[in-house]
């Protein structure tokens, strides 16, 4: 008799579900800006992780790209290819900078594929290879501190080492003293973030500045206690550093834009030096501003938000408006206790009875007694602004710049009208809202030798350049003329005995409507150079006396004016206030795009205008009310798609809340 069990039908044997991974290819074109699903071959099963670096097959080609996540299930109809292969089992990109660079590209109007190359430096195969160095155990000296002299700065720094993340603007008193060394105070900040058990990053401008905070990480942290992620450090160095905190070897960041994406484990401070400075505004697409990135990364994960400077940018004052930022300053009045003197030449009747053409020279007679003084006890700074800045019309009574009554953009002249530099209006039958007056003027400055004029005048007196390619680093606390352009400033060892701010009317009529921010900005970097008061420090400006920027600089007192701006951009639906997109490219290009975009209905639409250039150019302004400021965003970047999924000639750049406004 046959065995029953031998007539039941064996069951198929079931194969389980292919691992499929979903692959960020690196393809910048606005239309293929998603992850694509791959098929993970057995081979490779070992290999691929979230992360890792990975060879796929795209549209008949090999292309790189990351790993994003695993799954069993796809949701594309097509069959899936498979990776072809794993470039590193290195998982570069974490999912907490992932999901970064996704923010960043959305709010810019860009690719993950462009953001993801800011944020992960290129492979150095031999340096991922290489036996990491020993490091020493990191034991942060948090003894006296800078905080110590602002109201509640103790409490900041106890609340980081106790794992709390608070979110402060940290004005600092603008002086060569311990109150205003901003690189101590945020090594120290970094200090008490890690004795926390959590990690801290800290961006600078500029390798200068890097210098100095690296100088105080060595004193808090140690030279081991962390690493130093910027462009100029080399490929095999830079990825060397970016292994070290991606392997959770150090957990503490220093360097310049690039590092504001860097895979710091447990991510406890986030910090920006002078976030004003242009070079944050990264020069490739899409645009990011590395303040707006920190930002995006502290609210993602939990962190600390820490900004300091000398100044207040619009932007910071609108995060402080809104709550977000707490400030931790001085009062006005104790702040110019701790500053040195500032004076603007030809303030008074006194002063004019002495020199009645001191508001028509460049160099007025207080200027010579300030730097004789000076001199007399050590190195005197004069600044001087870098040639070659375009200038403005300004009223010629009160000279505030002059603006299109429509749109609030800045006015150009030529030959023979004026006319909106952004919906392209003319000029007619114009009068100054702030005066009255109707007659404007363009502001011209002689290309003066200063370091010749001064030379001359002090005789036997060491002179010193610092400006552009020949910037330097330090000066030794000895009499001598330091000539500088702004941001160029070297650090003198003790402080210099005075200062002297020229041309101040070419950097309060530049073409950018942030112009006064910024001069505001960069007297205030090198006011911050001077001995304080207590010790001689002087520092006189020439310029106009009725500027408010150079009236905020002589009360030390810029928490107002970036009040006072953050109005005024309000008022005139300017950024931060309101969202801004300018759109540049060939004008059939740039047309398309604003066809094929549907904008949001309370967005104006500025121009387009012709652009100068060897190729016809035109530029279109976008504007419309925060709240709708990411739908503007979104409309604007499926134009993007539509645009290269139809191989539409013409390249623009999209530009989200630019820097430059003019």
């Amino acid at each position: 008799m046959s065995d029953p069990e031998a007539l039941i039908p064996l069951a198929e044997p079931t194969r389980a579900p292919r691992p499929v991974a979903r692959v960020a290819v690196d393809m910048p074109l606005p239309h293929l800006d998603r992850p694509f699903d791959y098929l993970v071959g057995d081979e490779l099963a070992e290999q691929v992780r979230p992360g890792v670096r990975v060879r796929v097959r795209f549209a008949g080609r090999l292309r790189d790209g990351f790993v994003l996540e695993l799954g069993t299930e796809s949701d594309e109809t097509r069959n899936l290819a498979p990776i072809e292969k794993v470039v590193s089992t290195e998982q570069v990109l974490t999912p907490a900078v992932a999901g970064l660079v996704r923010q960043v590209a959305d709010h810019y109007a860009g690719s993950f594929a462009d953001v993801v190359r800011l944020a992960v430096p290129p492979r150095h195969a031999a340096t991922e290879r290489a036996t990491p160095p020993e490091r020493e155990a990191v034991i942060p000296q948090l003894t006296a501190h800078p905080f110590d002299a602002y109201p509640t700065g103790s409490e900041l720094i106890a609340a980081l080492r106790a794992g709390h993340s608070p979110r402060a603007c940290w004005q600092l008193a603008p002086a060569a003293a311990p109150a205003g060394d901003w690189a101590q105070g945020l090594a120290v900040a970094a200090g008490a973030t890690l004795e926390s058990g959590r990690g801290a990053l800290i961006v600078v401008p500029d390798a200068r500045d890097l210098e100095r905070l690296r100088a105080a990480c060595d004193r808090v942290v140690g030279s081991a206690g962390y690493v130093v992620l910027s462009a100029d450090s080399g490929p095999a160095a830079r990825y060397r550093a970016f292994l070290a905190v991606l392997r959770g070897e150090v957990r503490l960041v220093i360097g310049t834009r690039a590092a504001a994406y860097a895979p710091v484990q447990d991510l406890g401070l986030v910090a920006i030096w002078d976030d004003g400075d242009d070079l944050y505004a990264e020069p490739r697409a899409p645009y990011p501003h590395t303040r707006e990135v920190l930002a995006l990364r502290a609210a993602a994960e939990g962190a600390a938000f820490l900004a300091a400077s000398y100044g207040r940018s619009a932007e910071i004052e609108q995060l402080i408006e809104r709550g977000w930022l707490l400030p931790l300053a001085l009062t006005p009045a104790a702040q110019r206790r701790r500053a040195p003197g500032v004076r603007l030449a030809a303030d008074s009747d006194w002063e004019l009875e002495r020199d009645p053409m001191a508001r028509a020279v460049r160099l007025p007679h207080q200027s010579f007694e300030t730097i004789r003084a000076g001199l007399a006890q050590g190195p005197v700074l004069v600044q001087v602004p870098r040639a070659g800045y375009l200038v403005v019309l300004v009223c010629d009574t009160c000279r505030e710049p002059v603006r299109c009554p429509h749109c609030a953009g800045p006015i150009r002249a030529g030959s023979r009208n004026a006319g909106c530099d952004w919906c392209g209006r003319p000029i007619v039958d114009w009068h100054c809202p702030e005066c009255g007056g109707r007659r404007w003027r363009a502001p011209v400055v002689g290309a003066t030798r200063t370091a010749e004029e001064l030379g001359r005048a002090f005789p036997g007196t060491p002179v010193v350049q610092s400006s552009g390619e020949k910037v330097l680093p330090r000066v030794a606390d000895e009499p001598a003329l330091v000539i500088a352009t702004p941001g160029a400033e070297p650090v003198a060892d003790d402080g210099y005995a005075a200062a002297l701010l020229l041309d101040a009317e070419l950097l309060l009529t530049r073409a950018d409507l942030r112009a006064g921010e910024e001069a505001l900005r960069r007297w205030l970097n090198a006011v911050a150079l001077v001995r304080p008061g207590e010790r001689g420090g002087s520092v006189v400006a020439v310029g106009p006396t009725d500027a408010a920027p150079l009236q905020a600089l002589v009360r030390s007192d810029p928490a107002s004016f970036a009040g006072r701006e953050l109005a005024e951009r309000a008022e005139a639906h300017l950024p931060p206030v309101a969202k801004l997109i300018q759109i540049d490219g060939p004008p059939e290009a740039v047309h398309e795009l604003h066809e094929l975009a549907e904008l949001p209905a309370d967005t104006e639409v500025l121009g387009p205008v012709e652009r100068p250039g060897a190729e016809p150019l035109a530029r279109l302004t976008l504007r419309c009310p925060p709240a709708s400021g990411a739908d503007l965003v979104a409309a604007v970047r499926a134009a993007m798609g539509v645009r290269s999924a139809r191989k539409s000639p013409g390249a623009v750049r999209v530009k989200v809340d630019p820097v430059a406004i003019g």
